[in-house]
Formats: C-alpha cells, structure tokens, sequence
C-alpha cells in the first residue's frame, strides 16, 4: 500500500470519472477536500454517494462546475444541490443500490473511502459504514484510502486487504459523531404508543433520531429483544447493558446485532470497535426482505412527511423537492410484514413544525409514493395507533382522522366525506 499526500492520492481521479465516496460518520473528507481543490484542472467528475457528513463543497460555487452530484439521498449537506442542475437524484431501494455497480449500469472508477490501519494479516476495516460501501470497493477501477487509527475495527464483512487498495493517506481525527438530542414531548408519547406495540422476543429494526430513541427508552422491562436493521444508534447501549438486547430469538444470527451502519456517539463508536456481537454486512443482505423476514416478530419503526387518507405514505419529498431518499423503509416494511408476527410500522407528529397536518386528504402534487396503501400496516401520531391493515377505504380514512391533530380533524372529515359521496 503506498502512502502519499492528499493531493498525490487525488490525482487518480481524472475528468469524466465517476468517483464513489463512503459516507455517514466515515465521509473521507481530506480526501474529498484535496479532490475539490483540484477543481480548476477538472471537467465532468460525477460523484456518486448516499447520505455524507461534511460541507459537501463539490456542491458548491466554483467548484460546482467541475462536478456534478448523483445520488441516491438527499442529506441536508447536499439537497439543494440535488433539487437544482448541479445534481440529480436516484430513486433506489436501499438493498439495490449494489446492483448499480455489479451490473455495470454505473460502473465506478475511483472509490474514496476512510479505513482503520491494517492488522497483521494486511486487512483494514470499513469501520462503521459497510453498507453500499462494500459493493463500491469491489468494483471500483481504484480505491483511495484515508487511512485513520480513530476509526472502530469492527466485525462482518466490512474489510479490505490493503492489496486492493490503490493509494491512501494518513490522518488522526476523530469520526464522524452525533449526540443524542433529546426528545420533545410529542416524541416521547409517540414513543410510548409504539413501545406498546413491542414484544419479547421481537427483531427491531428502527432509525436515528427523537422517536427511535424514544421508543427504546420505553422498553426496559422488556426480555430477549433482538437487533437486524439497516441502521443503529445510541438508543440501544442502555438496553444492550441491561441484558434486554439479547438476539437470543432471532433466527439469522442468533445472538448477534446486525447492521450495514450506525452512527452516534463516541460511546456508540467505542462500543462497536472490535465487538463480535455486533456484525456489520452490506445493505444488500441488512436489507434483504427475504433475510428480514426469517426473524420472528420483526418491528420495523419508520418515518413519513405526510399520508393521505387512503394510507399512501410518503417519506422522501415535499411535493417535487427531494427532501432524503427512499432508503430502505420500503425493505423493512415489506420484511416486517412477512415476519411470523411481524409488526410493520409508521410513526410520526401529526403536525409539522408550523402546525401543518401531516395526514392529508392527498399527497401534495408531485410527491413520491415511498410505502404504497397496500403495504402499510401501524400508523403512530401522539394522539395513538391505528392498524391500518385490512381496512377498506372509508375505514382508514375514519381510523386516520382519528390520529390527526385535533385542528385538523374537521377538515379531514369534510375531505373523506366528499370523497366518498363524490360532490363538493
């Protein structure tokens, strides 16, 4: 492996490439940074990444013109870059993104990502984002290292030998971190609503943030829980020290936490380093419905911006802007569903920040469709649960005024009840 500078390791890249970077709490950014500096000798450099951390200036004046932004999400680094002509979106499943690259239909030539120092054997780890990662640094015509001894050594399939990896500079700094927020008041009975939902010796797959946190929180007389999802955070440390997370039920890897990233605290990063149970794979298996659903009780807690009333969900766009990306809520709900007493589940304030209802009579013109009417299942607001599984029309729509805020109930009721007699 030959270690050089930045700017020596950037110098693979060449005009029209299509450049991968990892991303979450492992974004390369000296590696990112020395490619942008380059910016006056370079023409049409795509660059191909999901969520990142950092100030993405790629997407930015001047540089922006040297590169152009195709991604499969829309972190807040990067979403007006990717809702103007300097970027573009791509609506993917989360578990086939990897096909891009093994199929060839987005063949990679640079690959940056950010890897521990070699072990004995020669072997760096990805550290805590294995996710689309693998699948780009087994296909990329190049791989650039930002080699950091910071970065957690953890167990699965996120390694690769240093034979495979073209050049790579050295750095020592911390990864990536973000503390746990706490929760508002309408987090916390959300949280509660959907705890109740929750039984021993269910499989939990959840995301970042207030609500997932929340719902953990609420779970501490709980017994043999067990963790398969795409990614985790701070909110099961607490629950892993107690005993409660076991994996003991589970089927695919009895005992074992298995993730394709997390990204928290230092406390999470210390956790994971060098921990056996926690297994880290690519999305492409985390997110497997067929994976997903061989564990007993999988409890899958998602998100959405807005449902309308016939239980259309979308999580990704406020009307035509890309606001994240589909992900793999499509993945998890699908697996939940299948599970032997699975619970698939939505949850989120019935209103946004400024008081505007997030259950709709339709969704806003232009909105992506992230989970269809016929695969949603639990539906959570502070104001409680509703399944909506097996309802008819009229009926999801009387279930879901019964959640909305109570501003808006009268104006959902007027809207069903001219959808359902067609006159206004």
């Amino acid at each position: 492996m030959k270690i050089v500078s930045a700017a020596e390791a950037v110098s693979f890249v060449e005009s029209g490439n299509r450049v991968f970077f990892q991303g979450a709490a492992m974004t390369p950014n000296i590696l990112i940074d020395a490619l942008v500096d380059r910016h006056k000798e370079l023409k049409a450099v795509e660059i191909f990444h999901i969520h990142t951390e950092g100030s993405a200036r790629y997407t930015q004046p001047p540089y922006r013109d040297s590169f152009c932004l195709n991604s499969c999400f829309a972190a807040g680094n990067v979403r007006d870059a990717v809702n103007s002509e300097y970027g573009a979106y791509i609506p993917i499943f989360l578990s086939e993104i990897h096909v891009l690259f093994r199929k060839n239909i987005l063949p990679l030539d640079v690959a940056f990502i950010q890897v521990s120092p070699p072990d004995k054997h020669g072997f760096c780890s990805l550290g805590a984002s294995v996710d689309i990662t693998l699948p780009a640094i087994q296909t990329a015509k190049k791989v650039i290292a930002q080699i950091n001894p910071q970065v957690p050594r953890t167990h699965g399939d996120g390694i690769i030998h240093v034979s495979r990896i073209t050049a790579a500079v050295e750095a020592n700094a911390p990864i990536f971190s973000h503390a746990p927020v706490a929760p508002s008041e309408i987090e916390k009975q959300i949280g509660k609503h959907v705890a109740e939902l929750i039984e021993d010796g269910a499989t939990l797959q959840m995301g970042i943030g207030g609500i997932p946190n929340v719902v953990l929180n609420n779970l501490m007389n709980h017994k043999r829980l067990g963790i398969h999802t795409e990614m985790f955070s701070d909110g099961v440390l607490p629950l892993i020290e107690k005993g409660i997370i076991t994996g003991e039920e589970k089927e695919v890897k009895t005992g074992k936490i298995v993730t394709c990233f997390a990204l928290g605290s230092s406390a999470l990063y210390d956790f994971i380093d060098d921990n056996p149970v926690v297994h880290f794979k690519e999305a492409a298996y985390t997110n497997d419905t067929a994976i997903i659903r061989r564990n007993p009780k999988v409890t899958a807690i998602n998100s959405a911006i807005e449902i309308d009333l016939t239980g259309q969900v979308c999580a990704d766009t406020i009307g035509t802007y890309q606001y994240s990306g589909v992900g793999g809520q499509m993945d998890f709900i699908r697996g939940a569903s299948l599970s032997e007493g699975g619970k698939a589940i939505i949850a989120m304030p019935s209103v946004t920040a400024k008081g505007i209802s997030k259950i709709v009579p339709n969704l806003r013109e232009g909105a992506g469709v992230t989970t269809t009417r016929a695969h949603v299942h639990y539906i959570a607001t502070e104001y409680g649960v509703v399944n909506l599984y097996g309802k008819n029309l009229k009926q999801r729509a009387k279930a879901l005024i019964s959640i909305a805020h109570p501003d808006h109930r009268q104006e959902l009721e007027k809207e069903a009840y001219y959808r359902i007699n067609k006159t206004r």
